[in-house]
């Protein structure tokens, strides 16, 4: 009977082991839940479209995008149709939110976009909007001082010219984009209000790509100014090429990827004509060009006045700096400075210099006894600083 009880009392501890075994952890903290237990309940709601513009919206800038945004549940179709029943396109966001126009609208003209969608509830919704376009006071057409696919210099600003008066600077800029590979810092500066140039912080790296969009069509520019097209141009930064002409030792020094390449004999300005000193940026290039004294306020007639003929020309300033072939000063090339402020060169110089070099490359003008190059004379970016560049008066 003893062994008896013995047994009684093992098996009720074993069995208190075992009841303990199953209880919540020893920490208190309650069983982790299953998998069905963690899964957030599906909301279920009605789809809430929301379309840009909104329904009677008038005057509303062609070129701004039109969209629908969907809130609780996924876009279903869109049709954005114009008055003479034409479609415009467009096309649906990948996740569903929504949907954007693909084409820009017509100005003065009046459309309607209708929309449906797909709630979390499952049940569709549809909703519609009816407006019109704006019409231009004066439509702004731009240029930009680049050509489709040639290669520039590193000092190459970039500008843009509007054919009238943008009122909405940062409307303007926002819609004027520069973008380049490798990625390049840089940041415009108006002149005037119908002229802004984008320059990058510094020199263009060699081999950059560049490409300009100036997406305006349809862009508000203020004071009932819209513009008239958009622009896209690409091009690419060549070698470096920078020519210093110094007015002491009458000598032009022309480095290639900073390896001096070759040294020539110039004359620049004489006294009461001295050449502006700082770093001008080749603007054009010119086989075959007339010289002409009128071009600065002299007429060619009148004492000190000339019109001359140069079978090489390369424009530096809006004021009529060239370097350019000389041949009835090359005895005083490398010597004196004789010329009404350009740089004379030999005719065999100037072809070789204008044959290597490209719109863009730099030309600094240094000890000329002349006053300093005004920054807004040409394309002259680099006679200021960063800073000064971002600060400057517009």
């Amino acid at each position: 009977m003893a062994t008896s009880g013995v047994w009684r009392l093992v098996a009720a501890g074993v069995i208190g082991l075992t009841v303990a075994g199953c209880s919540s952890s020893p920490s208190g903290e309650p069983p982790a839940p299953t998998s069905s237990q963690s899964k957030a309940p599906v909301v279920v709601k009605p789809a809430a479209l929301t379309l840009t513009p909104a329904k009677d919206a008038k005057d509303v800038a062609p070129g701004e995008p039109v969209s629908v945004a969907v809130a609780d549940g996924k876009v279903g179709a869109v049709t954005l149709t114009g008055a003479d029943g034409k479609v415009v396109a467009g096309k649906a966001r990948p996740d569903g939110s929504g949907w954007d126009s693909a084409e820009p609208l017509g100005y003065n003209k009046t459309y309607k976009l209708t929309a449906t969608a797909t709630g979390t509830d499952g049940k569709p919704v549809s909703a519609e909007s009816s407006f019109s376009t704006a019409k231009p006071a004066r439509q702004l057409g731009v240029s930009v001082n680049l050509d489709e696919g040639e290669t520039v210099g590193v000092g190459m600003p970039l500008i843009f010219t509007f054919t009238g008066n943008v009122a909405d600077k940062a409307a303007a800029e926002k819609a004027l984009k520069v973008t380049a590979e490798p990625a390049t810092e840089g940041a415009f500066r108006w002149s005037g209000d119908k002229q802004v140039t984008w320059r990058p912080k510094d020199y263009w790296k060699s081999g950059t790509k560049i490409k300009v969009a100036a997406a305006v069509y349809g862009k508000a520019l203020g004071k009932g100014s819209y513009g008239r097209e958009d622009k896209t141009i690409t091009a690419a930064v060549g070698d470096k090429l920078v020519a210093v002409a110094d007015g002491q030792t009458h000598q032009m020094t022309v480095t290639i990827n900073d390896k001096e390449v070759k040294t020539m004999p110039t004359s620049m300005g004489k006294p009461g004509h001295t050449t502006p000193a700082g770093t001008y940026t080749v603007m054009s290039e010119h086989t075959g060009y007339t010289m002409n004294s009128a071009t600065y306020g002299v007429p060619e007639d009148s004492p000190g006045g000339y019109s001359t003929f140069v079978q090489y020309a390369v424009r530096l300033s809006y004021s009529g700096i060239f370097y350019h072939s000389a041949p009835w000063s090359v005895r005083q090339q490398g010597h004196s400075n004789v010329s009404h402020g350009c740089l004379n060169l030999s005719t065999e110089n100037t072809k070789w210099l204008m044959d290597t070099s490209k719109k863009g490359d730099v030309v600094t003008v240094q000890n000329s006894g002349g006053p300093k190059l005004e920054p807004t004379d040409g394309w002259s970016v680099w006679q200021l600083s960063w800073d000064e560049w971002r600060t400057a008066a517009n």
